[in-house]
C-alpha cells in the first residue's frame, strides 16, 4: 500500500537525514526528499527542502542540481505570466545561477533552454502591454515597451512584430 506514496518516501528521507546528520548520506537524503516532492507536484514542499539543502550543505557537490531543481519548481508554478511574474523571475534567477556558477554541468544546457522559453514569455508580456497602450493611443509607453522587447529579448519570436509596431507607431 506504500508503493508510489511520495509523501511517505519524503518523510523517510527526512528521517534518515535527521537520524544520521553527520553521514555522507544526509545531504543526499535531503535532496531525494526534495526530488520526491517535486516528482509528485508538491512544489512548495520541494522548494522548502531545496532552499534548506542549499543553506545546510553549502559546499555539497550537488548544488548545481539543487539550483536546477529549484528553478524547475518555480518554472512549474508559472500559471499566467500576464498576472504574476514571481515564479517566472525566480525560475530565471535559479537557471541563470546554474549557467553562471556551474557552466560545465549537464544542467547548464537545459537551464539555457528554459531561460530562452522564459524570455519568450516575458517578451510576450511586454508585447501584450505595448499593444494595449497602442490601442489606447498612448504612444510613448507603447514605444518604450516595443523598444524593451528589441533591447532585452532580441532572440525571441516577438522581435519582428516589435519592429513593425515601432515603425507603425512612429508613422
Amino acid at each position: 500500500f506504500l508503493e508510489g506514496d511520495a509523501l511517505y518516501a519524503a518523510k523517510k528521507f527526512n528521517e534518515a537525514e535527521l537520524i544520521f546528520p553527520q553521514s555522507e548520506w544526509a545531504p543526499i537524503a535531503a535532496l531525494m526528499s526534495a526530488y520526491v516532492y517535486y516528482s509528485d507536484d508538491y512544489y512548495p514542499e520541494s522548494i522548502y527542502e531545496l532552499e534548506r539543502f542549499l543553506k545546510v550543505y553549502p559546499q555539497h557537490k550537488d548544488k548545481a542540481y539543487a539550483h536546477f531543481l529549484l528553478g524547475m519548481c518555480f518554472y512549474e508554478n508559472i500559471v499566467d505570466e500576464k498576472r504574476d511574474l514571481g515564479p517566472l523571475l525566480k525560475s530565471k534567477k535559479e537557471f541563470q545561477t546554474v549557467i553562471d556558477v556551474y557552466p560545465a554541468t549537464e544542467f547548464a544546457i537545459d537551464a539555457q533552454f528554459k531561460i530562452d522559453l522564459i524570455n519568450d514569455r516575458l517578451a510576450g508580456k511586454e508585447m501584450y502591454i505595448a499593444r494595449h497602450y497602442l490601442k489606447s493611443n498612448k504612444w510613448i509607453p507603447a514605444i518604450n515597451r516595443f523598444k524593451n522587447v528589441l533591447e532585452n529579448y532580441g532572440t525571441t519570436v516577438y522581435v519582428q512584430e516589435a519592429i513593425h509596431r515601432l515603425v507603425e507607431t512612429h508613422y
